[in-house]
């Protein structure tokens, strides 16, 4: 398993219960023991795919871990529906819990990166039963609400968020598609850029894409990387973008279901974000920590958002760290992750 080289890792493409299609990694362990031995689903985020995760896969399987990494719904070697209502929580959550059914696997450990820390969250409001533990980075909880509040007034009332708006429009599609690379570079730019632009600023759409140059000391991929993701979102950007675009679906789904604000009392749950991040506020965490008892969380000093990359070895042995101490706690009380 090299990062650097993709055909290095166990690609499997299989047909779901769910009647979706998904590419995923599946890596285990040498010692691997069914039932015994703990897996960890790992779902990452905006703009990304199985990739990701390319520098914690290996480290985490040489500790006994079976990890499995999906090319999210829209993204990669897995369908790409047209309709955004397809890429609600719920659905996807589904297509997660199937993936484990497919691999006989009762309950996981599962990890998500920004939109992929939402969908673990939501996940265990709607499959609490699958759920050994949960890890959630760079994006904090926020809990399923009565009321329903476009993302366009989300953006009035939080300028900073108004890429979102954006997003959810259908023109950003072709947009984005006609400046691939530059959008690449805007995204993946590291805490510290030397250009002062803003992301909010995408909401000019070309005119902002068409014009900005991001210099390469600014983004925390090397070269290799930010082609792979070319080549990877070159084959679209309507499924990626349709993420933003489910707001509606997800609050009318949670709403009938009554999902409860609070997540499982017994779950454990980890939160690791960089304090550059602009998407993580200490407001938002406060208020996290009100609907998850179990809630532990730990800051990375001077990273930004992308800590699977800039902060790699931190991330993949805290998190390895992390759910040894659980292990351990849980032979204690003669139990097992």
């Amino acid at each position: 398993m090299n990062p650097l080289d993709v055909s290095s890792f166990n690609h499997r493409t299989e047909k779901l219960s769910t009647g979706r299609e998904y590419h995923f990694i599946d890596q285990i362990p040498v010692d691997y023991k069914k039932g015994r031995t703990p897996t960890l689903l790992c779902v990452h985020g905006f703009p990304d795919c199985w990739y990701g995760w390319r520098y914690q896969i290996k480290p985490w399987v040489q500790r006994g871990i079976r990890v499995v990494v999906p090319d999210m719904l829209g993204y990669g070697e897995t369908d790409k529906p047209d309709n955004p209502a397809e890429y609600s929580t719920k659905h996807l959550c589904a297509d997660l819990s199937a993936i484990l059914d497919l691999l006989a696997i009762k309950k996981a450990v599962l990890i998500g990166h920004d939109w992929g820390a939402y969908t673990v969250s939501r996940f265990a409001l709607w499959y609490p039963d699958r759920l050994l533990a949960l890890v959630i980075l760079s994006v904090p909880y926020s809990p399923p609400t009565l009321e329903y509040v476009p993302v366009k007034t989300i953006a009035k009332m939080a300028p900073n968020l108004s890429y979102q708006a954006y997003f959810e429009e259908q023109r950003s599609t072709k947009e984005i598609e006609s400046n691939l690379n530059n959008f690449l570079r805007v995204i993946y730019r590291g805490p510290n850029p030397t250009q002062r632009l803003k992301i909010s600023q995408l909401y000019k759409g070309p005119e902002v894409l068409s014009r900005i140059h991001v210099p390469d000391p600014d983004i925390v991929l090397n070269a290799q990387e930010l082609d792979f993701y070319n080549r990877v979102f070159q084959q679209g950007m309507n499924g990626p973008l349709n993420y933003y675009r489910t707001a509606f679906y997800r609050h009318e789904e949670e709403l009938a279901a009554k999902l409860s604000p609070n997540l499982p009392p017994d779950l454990p749950v980890l939160f690791i974000w960089g304090t550059r991040d602009t998407t993580t506020t200490s407001s938002l965490i406060h208020k996290a920590h009100k609907f998850i008892p179990r809630l532990q969380d730990f800051a990375l000093e001077e990273k930004g958002h992308w800590i699977l990359v800039e902060a790699r070895d931190t991330i993949t042995d805290k998190i390895a760290q992390w759910l040894e101490d659980l292990a351990m706690e849980a032979r204690r009380g003669k139990a097992h992750l």
